[in-house]
């Protein structure tokens, strides 16, 4: 090796070595990883913003930023709550069936994120018994379509860097849905093995938080059970107020009646789960000043409101605000929100209107916190925009009509038009980390081509490849893949195993769409280690498992997926 090579090489092996023993965020490592190839000249800046302009890239940013407005509709949130019945099997196969459909479209983080609350709370099954399903559900139900998961679209992107048209939409249907639904199965039988753990105590505190049920609402003549009141993420029925009286405990069998007060306690940035059952109204909104921010105060010791209760002040002409909930440290509140005789120290959330900013009795009253963010409730016809748009958008892909980044940027265009989303939260939403995790893996995977590295590490291997099947190579680039996406994150497992599954398809002269197929898959099979996926992570430390309880079910689950997945790749290529 020549001076370049070794250069470039130590890059790539610090780079992995950073992944593996480090825990900064790879984002990070790989900016690193283009400063040395800048520093060392090995690349030139041109070289190297050329990746920016990568249509697989800005595919996945529009992908995310579009997924951001689909998350708002109440179609995921309203079905989390149906998911779990007494019967275990019943609730395996309903909570699998959704996620996994689910998640074939829509980015299956945030799937497992809308679904943990719901599992963790259910009355039924304890939720270590579910919660490494909901992962491995999720991440079989990504590999299904070309949009299930980044990875996917990070090796698509990979692709078309080198002049392949990219993957067709369906390419990994049918591999994703045979491993996905076999191991399904396999899952089910091995549930018997999940532990029986407690869950974490919540480390949020706790507010006080008032709904009312109007007169045409469907929860009417239901019980509390039957609504699925107590399957909501975070949030617990705790009284209901029914004409001027305090209903407490809240049971299962209790009927839900028109006017009914609901009064629940629970993390404040999960109102949302609220808004968007059907028929059931927050005070704020109907005031009109329910939104996305909404402000965190501290009533102030020298305040006016001390032993007044809201409806006694007059709160929402004095403040242009209405409270959303109440918090009141040391002590369990009850009855309506606009009753309680409000102390100095509580802490108020408040729905604020246009004027709030500008009165001057703010400070005479409060301690101004923060802001919280809420995911705002979408009207009907924004659901049907947001739904069918998205809907529209895949189905053109799929059938080819129209290109998939080309359906998702008017598709982006007519949510900012509609309401749906705004600019600014774009921006908040904008995927800079994982950009540059695909910009820096572009980047190296142009330097270990360009410096020789890939041809020579080929010459080398061909001697022992010449007298073998392609399908021993492709074996060799799947489980090294999968090696990488254990010990590192899936998607920089797939950025650094494609250059030599390229490398090697060049060197046997074989068709490349299934080493790059097994790249796809094997990146994504992460389920021997929690670090390895994101949706392992979230479920690792909500069902607090340990390490063992992965190796367990993730052992069996990995060697099935694996065996069909490449034995179908073998059958279906000829190799």
């Amino acid at each position: 090796m020549d001076i370049d090579q070794l250069l470039v090489t130590g890059i790539f092996i610090a780079t992995i070595g950073a992944l593996v023993v480090t825990d900064k965020r790879p984002s990070a490592i790989f900016s690193v990883t283009i400063l040395l190839l800048l520093a060392t000249g090995q690349l030139s800046l041109t070289q190297v913003s050329h990746g920016l302009t990568n249509q697989g890239l800005l595919t996945l940013i529009l992908l995310l930023l579009v997924s951001g407005g689909v998350d708002k509709t109440s179609l995921i949130k309203s079905l989390g709550r149906k998911l779990i019945t007494p019967s275990y099997r019943q609730s395996y196969w309903r909570l699998f069936g959704l996620t996994f459909t689910s998640s074939a479209l829509l980015n299956n983080t945030a799937i497992v994120a809308s679904l943990i609350g719901p599992v963790s709370q259910n009355q039924f099954h304890p939720p270590s018994r579910l919660l490494i399903l909901l992962s491995y559900a999720a991440i079989f139900g990504g590999t299904v379509t070309l949009i299930g998961t980044s990875t996917n679209l990070i090796v698509d992107s990979f692709l078309i860097e080198q002049g392949h048209p990219g993957f067709a939409f369906l390419d990994f249907t049918l591999y994703g849905l045979t491993a996905g639904l076999a191991c399904g199965l396999l899952m089910f039988l091995l549930s018997p093995l999940l532990p029986d753990i407690q869950v974490n105590v919540p480390d949020y505190k706790e507010y006080f938080i008032e709904a009312k049920v109007l007169p045409d609402s469907p929860l009417v003549g239901k019980t509390v059970e039957e609504n699925h009141l107590r399957n909501l993420p975070e949030l617990f029925l705790v009284e209901i107020i029914r004409q001027g009286h305090l209903l407490t405990p809240v049971t299962p069998e209790m009927m839900i009646e028109a006017g009914d007060k609901l009064i629940f306690s629970g993390n404040v940035k999960r109102v949302d789960s609220l808004s968007h059952i059907p028929g059931l109204t927050l005070f704020a909104e109907t005031n009109g000043l329910l939104r996305e921010n909404l402000t965190e105060v501290v009533i102030s010791n020298r305040a006016k409101l001390i032993d007044k209760t809201l409806k006694q002040v007059g709160f929402r002409a004095m403040f242009d605000a209405a409270v959303v909930a109440i918090r009141r440290d040391g002590e369990n509140l009850s009855g309506k929100l606009g009753d309680i005789r409000l102390q100095a120290g509580d802490n108020l959330l408040l729905a604020t209107g246009p004027d709030f900013s500008d009165r001057n009795n703010l400070t005479k009253n409060f301690f101004i916190l923060t802001e919280h963010t809420i995911a705002r409730k979408l009207s009907p016809w924004q659901e049907r925009v947001t739904l069918g748009g998205f809907l529209g958008t895949v189905l053109l892909s799929a059938t080819n009509i129209v290109p998939l980044a080309v359906g998702l940027t008017f598709l982006l265009a007519l949510m900012v038009y509609a309401g749906i989303t705004s600019g600014s939260e774009l921006k908040r939403n904008l995927p800079v980390s994982l950009a540059m995790v695909i910009v820096g893996s572009l980047a190296l995977a142009t330097a270990l081509e360009q410096s020789g590295v890939i041809s020579t590490l080929n010459a080398a291997l061909l001697p022992y490849l010449e007298s073998s099947s392609p399908f021993v190579a492709l074996v060799v680039i799947y489980l090294l893949t999968l090696l990488l996406t254990e010990l590192v994150t899936n998607n920089a497992a797939a950025a650094l195993m494609f250059p030599f599954a390229w490398g090697l398809v060049q060197l046997l002269n074989v068709p490349v769409l299934p080493f790059a197929l097994a790249v796809a898959f094997a990146a994504s099979a992460s389920f021997i280690s929690p670090w390895g996926y994101q949706t392992n992570l979230l479920v690792f430390s909500a069902g607090n498992y340990r390490i063992s309880h992965f190796v367990k079910m993730g052992v069996p689950v990995s060697l099935l997926y694996s065996s069909i997945v490449l034995v179908m790749l073998k059958v279906s290529f000829g190799l």
